[in-house]
């Protein structure tokens, strides 16, 4: 295929490759030609005439050989690897996959939260153990539960939230534009949004605000019964002040997908604390990962056609 209108990039993700790419953009574009670019020399013919490229980035040398390119439409959901400048100088759009992620993710933290509510990670410990010993949980249905950053996924969060009856609070940059949640907090009143829930869900992108949001005072500020879930970056939570609370029993408990430092070192003390279950950054991972990507494509191939606004445009 030497004039396609839709190239693939090389890319593996979640251990998919670009032909499952390709074929899902196949499926809702039939009467397009999509083509998947194998090598760097098939990558610089094809892109000469194709008007929409897919994949994770795309260097200057590429972008130089595209003549017809309109739209560059990345797999990730964040774009600050791109050379967002040269791409707008050359007139290319940008778009991201924000929101692939949320059913995945959410189901993470529904489950996380659930896990610890029963207790499972003393489960599994007993049975390794094969100890018959009966012990305390509680409910994740109705209580109250803060999810801090506001955006596809923790929308998603709230959204998977609503048949356990829990009452929300929500932290976001612009509080005064509401929320899906009941209440709505500024990050200036992230103490206040915590002071009294049971569940933290950490949902927000890692920014100046954010870095070391949860820190000593802020876990001092939660309550003993609080349990922290983190899927958004490690360094939005004070590892080391994390680890002294939760090694004093003075929040219940940590899900962390994400961990500063990441890789989590094999000798680091999260490892050992029983009120800590560790995941290594794998909330993201589905395999309708490229299903998701390909809905959101074949939406904006629609639009670019028609001249309407892209959906999840970024540049």
């Amino acid at each position: 295929m030497s004039d396609p209108d839709v190239l693939v990039l090389r890319q593996t993700i979640h251990g998919l490759g670009p032909d499952e790419l390709a074929s899902a953009i196949r499926e809702r574009l039939p009467d397009v030609e999509v083509a998947r670019a194998r090598t760097p020399a098939e990558e610089r013919d094809l892109i000469r005439t194709a008007r929409v490229a897919v994949g994770l980035t795309i260097d200057e040398e590429l972008l130089a050989a595209a003549e017809e390119l309109k739209l560059f439409a990345c797999v990730f959901a964040g774009t600050g690897h791109l050379p967002r400048e040269l791409l707008a100088d050359h007139g290319v759009a940008v778009t991201n996959a924000s929101g692939v992620h949320g059913p995945n993710i959410a189901e993470h933290v529904v489950g996380s939260m659930i896990a610890h509510a029963r207790q499972f990670h003393r489960a599994y410990r007993q049975q390794s153990r094969r100890e018959w010993r009966t012990y305390e949980t509680t409910e994740v249905y109705g209580s109250t539960v803060a999810v801090v950053g506001l955006g596809a996924i923790g929308r998603a969060v709230v959204d998977r939230l609503a048949s356990f009856d829990v009452d929300t609070v929500g932290v976001r940059y612009s509080p005064e534009k509401g929320g899906p949640t009941d209440e709505v907090y500024g990050f200036d009143e992230f103490h206040e949004a915590v002071t009294d829930v049971e569940y933290v869900v950490l949902a927000c992108p890692l920014t100046e605000t954010t870095r070391g949001l949860v820190d000593a005072d802020a876990l001092r500020t939660m309550r003993p019964d609080a349990l922290l879930v983190n899927i958004a970056r490690g360094p939005i939570v004070d590892t080391d002040a994390l680890v002294t609370e939760l090694r004093n029993n003075r929040i219940r408990g940590a899900a962390l997908d994400v961990t500063d430092p990441e890789p989590l070192p094999e000798d680091h003390p999260l490892w050992g604390l029983s009120n800590a279950t560790i995941t290594p950054h794998n909330a993201g991972h589905t395999p309708e990962y490229y299903e998701r990507v390909a809905e959101i494509l074949a939406d904006n191939v629609a639009r670019l056609e028609a001249g309407d606004d892209l959906r999840n445009r970024v540049v």
